[in-house]
């Protein structure tokens, strides 16, 4: 039976491909999105903002082309060093990609959308309004909130209602990027669904877990350095060290007896298994690196260049 990569090699013209970068206001559901569209848990998820720190890339394939989504930091201005970073991510995918989703959360006003113009306005990238959380709307909020982005309509290339929850405009948000995707043999295998390697998904799964299982202030002084993996044919052990800033934050970390820690690696060792379809033997460690997300030398050892 033919590929479809086979089906490129008779009709190079038949197929498309190209990159699609995800933006919007912190804590908008841009991971939400991407997990949704390409049916598997690879981005990660937290209800609490300024999660994403990095530019993640998911692949998803519709109707003989290879879209190539962006997964970025949410559009945000401050002056720490590693939030200057997460913005240049952003602006990065912004500028480098072939078309723009800006996700508009049905409840937020225009405001959100009006500061994205600004920033897009020196990139060539058309885009698309996603409105989505529109389950949250009745029709005629929905129509209010439709009317209201209708004095930019000169800007977007299209506005889409949008809910997972739902399962409203899948299938009409893909169809909208193809349109806008130039003929070109696909850029990665079919079975393809990211082009991260394992170890950093596994980062973010630990770091997803901080998250949701310790108190607000300790996350965003937190990073994950996964120190070793063994992969194993039924089971993959994984040694991995949990940075933070201060003596009481690795404490709380641990938790008394270990509670916290405990809670921590149980939960990312379920998203873990999940996605591998194998068990996973997990060993976290913490330890303190005091200033490093406002120290420059220390941002880069850990991946993140500022420009």
């Amino acid at each position: 039976m033919d590929t479809v990569l086979d089906k490129q090699e008779d009709n190079k013209e038949a197929t498309k491909c190209g990159f699609v970068a995800v933006v919007g206001r912190p804590n908008a559901g841009k991971s939400s999105l991407l997990n949704y569209l390409v049916g598997e848990k690879l981005a990660m998820v937290s209800k609490k903002a300024q999660a994403t720190r990095k530019r993640m890339h998911i692949i998803v394939t519709h109707d003989m082309a290879q879209i190539v989504f962006v997964d970025t930091p949410g559009i945000h201005k401050k002056e720490k060093l590693l939030n200057q970073f997460m913005l240049g991510e952003a602006l990065k995918a912004m500028g480098d990609c072939d078309l723009i989703i800006f996700l508009a959360p049905a409840n937020d006003s225009l405001e959100e959308y009006e500061k994205f113009l600004e920033l897009q306005e020196s990139k060539r990238a058309k885009h698309i309004v996603l409105l989505t959380k529109v389950d949250w709307l009745s029709n005629e909020e929905l129509l209010k909130q439709l009317s209201m982005y209708q004095k930019y309509q000169d800007k977007f290339e299209a506005i889409i209602p949008f809910s997972i929850k739902k399962n409203i405009g899948k299938t009409q948000l893909l169809d909208e990027i193809v349109k806008y995707l130039e003929p070109s043999p696909w850029l990665y295998d079919d079975d393809m669904l990211t082009t991260e390697y394992m170890r950093s998904i596994y980062k973010e799964f630990i770091r997803e877990s901080i998250f949701e299982n310790i108190s607000d202030e300790i996350p965003y002084e937190s990073d994950v350095i996964i120190d070793k993996i063994d992969e194993q044919k039924d089971i993959d052990r994984i040694r991995a060290t949990i940075i933070v800033e201060k003596d009481i934050q690795k404490r709380m970390i641990i938790g008394a007896g270990g509670i916290s820690i405990k809670r921590i690696g149980k939960s990312a060792r379920e998203s873990i298994e999940k996605l591998s379809g194998k068990k996973c033997f997990l060993e976290l460690f913490v330890t303190v690196k005091k200033g490093w997300s406002k120290n420059r030398g220390d941002l880069e050892n850990f991946g993140y260049i500022i420009d």
